[in-house]
């Protein structure tokens, strides 16, 4: 009993599609940092392959444009701070191509992850993530030490990397000094690109390792119990002694609206105890359908109440078989018996003509033939 109680609070079970959506309304999907870090930075170096040379031309006319000063300039503190208004704009023009695509890419480096969400209960106040305690002990945790060993990683990835372009271009960096300005430039934005596009890789490579630990991590965060899939199937499927009692209720409500619609039939069919049957049909009808149907106790019911209302009852015991069988309340009977029905519909007819006009009661009809295949009492032994 022990081992089963054991078992039951281990979380070896997959969270399931429930569980999942539940944790995306929180606000808890994968994340990756690594990601979002290799994608920005590639990003930037994009930005700077393709926008760097207008991106450098128009800073450096901004910037030029920002040292002349003009005399009058220089007494009135108001055309200063226009000035410098107008020069900030100039500078955010110039980096506006660098800034979108960092920004586009993080925005999309998430989605590529988790897709869009948007959870307000992310954004509710945890005052509990206030207590010094719990922030003590999540400082010495096991996941705060392997993200601490990570990083340190990273550091040094990261430091090995870019002193490594530094060295390569030793001598292109020292040659800056004797550079003119516009030739300088130009050389050293050269070499922050190959500098970005390879810590850019790097991220890349860090990214490839951090995202699959990061699902991994998500996942195993909210593996299930035994007794949380078997509440969660509770909650979904209902409680069994509810849905008994629903299920109760609609029968006796589909009984009832069924036994009001004994009175209107056309006809009621017998097997003559076992079953019955009550057809209704009118001119505006398609086909004669099915209001009520019943066997055992139910079925004299209906047979009760059709001969307390003055409703035709005609015995034909192999037709009211079919009927049951293969015709649902208010549903068409099957076009497979339009024939036989025809025939019991015209001795209803005749019926009512007789108590209208009295004479010689019609005779029951006796070759009432049920399709082959229709009669599930067919083949049986008498």
């Amino acid at each position: 009993m022990a081992m089963a109680d054991h078992n039951d609070q281990e979380r070896n079970y997959p969270a399931t599609a429930r569980r999942l959506e539940q944790a995306r309304e929180r606000g808890q999907v994968a994340r990756s940092r690594e990601l979002t870090a290799a994608a920005v930075t590639f990003a930037a170096a994009i930005a700077l392959t393709f926008a760097g040379g207008n991106l450098w031309s128009r800073a450096a006319d901004a910037f030029a444009h920002g040292l002349r000063l003009e005399r009058a300039d220089a007494f009135d503190s108001s055309r200063m701070a226009a000035a410098l208004v107008e020069q900030g704009g100039a500078m955010l023009l110039a980096l506006a191509p660098l800034f979108v695509l960092v920004l586009a890419a993080t925005l999309a480096a998430p989605l590529l992850m988790s897709g869009w969400i948007f959870s307000a209960r992310a954004l509710t106040p945890d005052f509990a993530r206030l207590n010094p305690r719990n922030g003590l002990s999540n400082l010495w945790s096991k996941k705060a030490l392997a993200e601490l060993g990570k990083a340190l990683l990273k550091c040094a990835l990261l430091g090995t990397i870019g002193g490594a372009v530094l060295w390569y271009h030793r001598a292109e960096i020292i040659g800056l000094v004797s550079q003119e300005a516009a030739a300088g430039s130009a050389a050293l934005a050269a070499i922050a690109r190959t500098g970005l596009y390879a810590l850019a890789g790097a991220l890349a490579l860090i990214a490839a390792v951090d995202v699959p630990l990061a699902l991994w991590r998500h996942y195993s965060a909210l593996r299930m119990t035994r007794e949380e899939l078997r509440e969660e199937m509770r909650e979904m499927e209902g409680d069994p002694q509810q849905k008994a009692r629903v299920r109760s209720i609609q029968r006796s409500t589909a009984r009832k609206r069924m036994m009001a619609a004994v009175p209107t039939a056309s006809v009621v069919v017998t097997n003559p105890t076992h079953y019955a049957v009550a057809l209704e049909y009118t001119e505006a009808m398609r086909a004669p359908r099915v209001v009520a149907k019943g066997a055992g106790t139910l079925a004299q019911k209906i047979r009760e109440i059709a001969d307390a209302h003055g409703v035709p009852r005609l015995e034909a015991p192999p037709l009211a078989r079919a009927l049951y069988r293969h015709a649902e309340v208010g549903d068409d009977i099957p076009p497979a018996l339009y024939t036989v029905v025809a025939q019991v519909l015209a001795y209803v007819y005749r019926v009512r003509e007789w108590r209208r006009s009295g004479g010689r009661m019609p005779s029951a009809p006796d070759d009432l033939a049920v399709p082959r295949g229709l009669d599930p009492a067919e083949g049986k032994p008498a």
